[in-house]
């Protein structure tokens, strides 16, 4: 009866917070988006060829931008064989002066893969300082040799200004790993974590991705707590994709993260923050951004109504016992 009753007060909660329901036929085709904003500006930066980016003002009404890269970084076509310049899963945030874009590149339902990571000192196209200055590779996985996927990054800055890459999919699961304080390359004595996996059916080759489906992972601190979300399930099929996302937290950055039944998420456990229904399918890759004090919610849903397109969602994400909650189908802004 209790835990009744606490699910009915945040079902009410959630829904008193949010906003109403407003069309998303503005918002652009996008596949693993991360958003931050420079003065009045919104950027959004996501999978695609040399990294697509988008601009806005009022999240509402997008502007695509140039590629990030205008040919493939060289080494990554030397570490990676037949790539040739569609990269994913880039995240950006701003350090030092700089913007930090991180990127994967791998070979799909491989763990051939890398991360490499670009700066800049600006992201207005129309500033003379506006370049990106690419750095390389950061860290890679190989067949056969490792039981995790080089792809998927993102940086979190702990309390203590020490820079850490999460990062992952399948095999053994999301790992995490600490940088120099140049953010470009791993800390020497290295440091590993693994933070978060599912079951995976042991009989498998270490060269084939298997079925513990969680990648995706992106870390937020709020108050005492890292948060760490990830997607489980399958991405990338549209209207067949069945991509949700989970969050578990801790108070250390490198875990253990448990779920809101205390579950680890190295046990497979996370709690559910939202998933697909009958007008959007596969909802899944987040970030998280904070706005004028406000929360939001960044991920790629394929429309039900558009032939299974996958565009960008911003909802509005609220907090209640210190989980984070978002409403279904309406939009945060």
């Amino acid at each position: 009866m209790k835990s009744f009753v606490l699910f009915l007060i945040t079902f009410l909660f959630i829904n008193l917070l949010s906003a109403q329901p407003q069309k998303l036929d503005t918002l652009p085709m996008v596949h693993d988006p991360v958003i931050i904003r420079q003065d009045s500006t919104y950027y959004v930066f996501c999978t695609g060829w040399g990294i697509s980016a988008f601009s806005s003002t009022d999240m509402k009404h997008w502007r695509q931008q140039s590629p990030v890269f205008a040919k493939a970084p060289e080494w990554a076509t030397q570490a990676i064989p037949g790539f040739k310049g569609h990269i994913w899963a880039p995240d950006v945030s701003y350090h030092n002066g700089e913007y930090y874009l991180y990127y994967a590149v791998s070979a799909f339902g491989k763990n051939t893969s890398a991360i490499g990571v670009a700066t800049n000192k600006t992201l207005d196209t129309t500033s003379k300082d506006f370049k990106w200055i690419d750095h390389g590779k950061v860290i890679q996985s190989v067949p056969n040799r490792d039981m995790w996927n080089a792809i998927d990054p993102n940086l979190i800055v702990d309390e203590k200004g020490t820079p850490w890459l999460t990062f992952g999919s399948f095999w053994n699961g999301i790992k995490l790993v600490k940088l120099n304080s140049n953010l470009l390359s791993v800390a020497q004595p290295e440091e590993w974590y693994s933070v978060a996996g599912r079951r995976r059916d042991f009989i498998l080759p270490d060269s084939v991705a298997g079925d513990a489906a969680i990648e995706a992972p992106f870390i937020y601190k709020k108050d005492k707590y890292y948060y760490l979300f990830v997607s489980f399930d399958y991405c990338c099929r549209g209207e067949k994709s069945t991509y949700k996302m989970m969050v578990g937290r801790s108070e250390n950055v490198y875990g253990p993260y448990v779920d809101r039944d205390g579950v680890p998420m190295n046990l497979g456990g996370g709690s559910l923050v939202l998933e697909g229904d009958k007008d959007w399918h596969g909802v899944g890759h987040n970030a998280i951004a904070n706005f004028n004090g406000t929360d939001y919610l960044i991920f790629h849903g394929y429309d039900a109504h558009d032939n299974g397109r996958s565009k960008l969602r911003i909802e509005k994400l609220v907090w209640f016992n210190g989980w984070p909650f978002v409403a279904k189908g309406r939009m945060g802004i």
